[in-house]
């Protein structure tokens, strides 16, 4: 069977760790040349080396996609691509009255900003090329109320407008552009989280968060890898300008 991605270019901002490098890992299956954008590079490399040794292809760039320039260097290196997946992002945890200014902003500049700085490098090089799939990572905090996630529901939101905005303006430059938004995702942020938050109360902190899905558990990062290869694999030639759930049931069942 031939390979989903065979002979694409693709970029995966935050391709290193968590969701990222689930999809990094998949596309790189699939046939994609996988360029990595991540600030820090040690475990990229490692997932880069793991894909070469697997006869994929993967290329490590270190960049601040906070950072405009950083960001137009890096990609101006990389060339034309066929896909991106704008999936670098950061977390915050409270409410509108114990979220600093600091923290407003950092979550802005690299969720938000972020985002804009290498589509704004990406999609002329897409124009140019008569095509091109983007993919955004937003979240169910876009869609229902989270508790504690202003600043982070904020900047999500922000993400699915800009998804939304950008299929428009470019529909017939041939470029599609969809989201995806997960609910909770095992990752190792999220044992991260727990630990530090709940000390000696792991397991049941982790137990009580799986079970906020309606289906009882998290997600596995490899399972958002799927529905990104969908959605930027030609069988999905037809989509886009959409936002895709994929929570467990959160956003509909959960009453």
């Amino acid at each position: 069977m031939t390979k989903r991605l065979a002979g694409k270019k693709a970029i995966i901002t935050g391709g290193g760790s968590g969701i990222g490098r689930a999809i990094s890992w998949r596309f790189a299956e699939e046939g994609a040349s996988v360029h990595i954008l991540e600030l820090n590079t040690a475990a990229a490399e490692e997932l880069a080396v793991a894909i070469r040794d697997s006869g994929g292809q993967a290329h490590v760039h270190p960049c601040d996609v906070s950072a405009q320039r950083d960001v137009q260097h890096v990609i101006a290196a990389i060339g034309p691509v066929d896909i991106l997946v704008n999936n670098a992002g950061i977390a915050h945890v409270g409410n509108l009255e114990n979220t600093s200014e600091d923290d407003f902003d950092r979550i802005i500049r690299v969720n938000v900003k972020g985002a804009y700085n290498v589509l704004h490098a990406v999609v002329p090089m897409m124009k140019e090329q008569d095509g091109g799939v983007i993919l955004n990572m937003a979240s169910i905090a876009t869609l229902v109320g989270i508790t504690d996630r202003f600043a982070y529901s904020t900047s999500k939101g922000a993400v699915l407008a800009m998804t939304l905005s950008v299929a428009r303006d470019y529909l017939h430059a041939g470029i599609r552009c969809n989201s995806i938004s997960p609910a909770r995702v095992h990752t190792p942020f999220v044992d991260g989280f727990i630990a530090k938050n709940y000390p000696g109360k792991e397991t049941e902190m982790f137990e009580k968060l799986s079970k906020s899905q309606p289906i009882g558990r998290m997600a596995q990062p490899e399972e958002i890898a799927s529905l990104a290869l969908y959605l930027c694999s030609d069988e999905a030639a037809f989509i886009t300008g959409n936002d895709y759930p994929i929570d467990g049931g959160f956003v509909t069942l959960n009453n």
